[in-house]
């Protein structure tokens, strides 16, 4: 799962990092992003796509990945701002504030300033990423950064929709996740729409 990072250390990038999202899809909640460098060459028993994995698995290498990485972000972009910036550009919001904590660590500061920092983007689109970057398709099942990034958005993104299910009862938060399921589309006709509910989601619900 080096291939790519391996290519990059060898054009001359000091330092290599993997993004990805969690939470593009859902009715509610805010997306997430999470942001990971790792030593070159780390091998992390059972990394792979979060979507892969069992919550239990995820939790254990949230924490192995917290405790190995060389340095790591996980932001996100608000349920308001997804509306004021329509869901794609929450996300570039998200990943590049993601990105942007990595700056704490003083040499990846200095590779970005030296312009030998490369982000490595999951998916097919990295117009509104302000670093230099590349996209990966399916990169959370075939790169070890993005899928260590993958990894650390969705278990914070699944932390939080925890905390709004004990905010607001009766949706179903904890199981759904904010996704359209036919328990939450009834939640949403029997309860109404919570302020964390993405109105431009809803418009198609009958």
């Amino acid at each position: 799962m080096w291939e790519m990072e391996d290519s990059a250390y060898r054009e001359g990038f000091a330092v290599v990092a993997g993004a990805d999202e969690a939470g593009r899809g859902p009715l509610a909640g805010d997306v997430y992003a999470a942001a990971v460098v790792l030593p070159r060459g780390t091998v992390i028993a059972g990394l792979d796509d979060s979507k892969r994995l069992a919550a239990r698995t995820r939790e254990r290498l949230f924490r192995d990945i917290s405790e190995r990485a060389e340095a790591y972000g996980v932001a996100s972009a608000s349920v308001r701002e997804i509306e004021e910036r329509n869901i794609l550009g929450a996300t570039y919001l998200a990943m590049n504030r993601a990105l942007g904590a990595l700056l704490s660590a003083p040499e990846i500061a200095k590779a970005v300033s030296d312009g030998r920092f490369l982000a490595l983007i999951d998916g097919n689109r990295n117009a509104g990423i302000e670093y230099r970057s590349r996209t990966v398709v399916k990169g959370d099942s075939r790169l070890a950064s993005i899928a260590a990034a993958s990894i650390l958005a969705k278990v914070s993104r699944d932390r939080y929709m925890d905390a709004l299910a004990a905010r607001y009862p009766g949706y179903g938060f904890e199981r759904n996740r904010g996704y359209g399921t036919a328990e939450h589309y009834a939640a949403l006709r029997e309860l109404g729409a919570t302020p964390e509910h993405r109105k431009l989601f809803l418009r198609k619900m009958h």
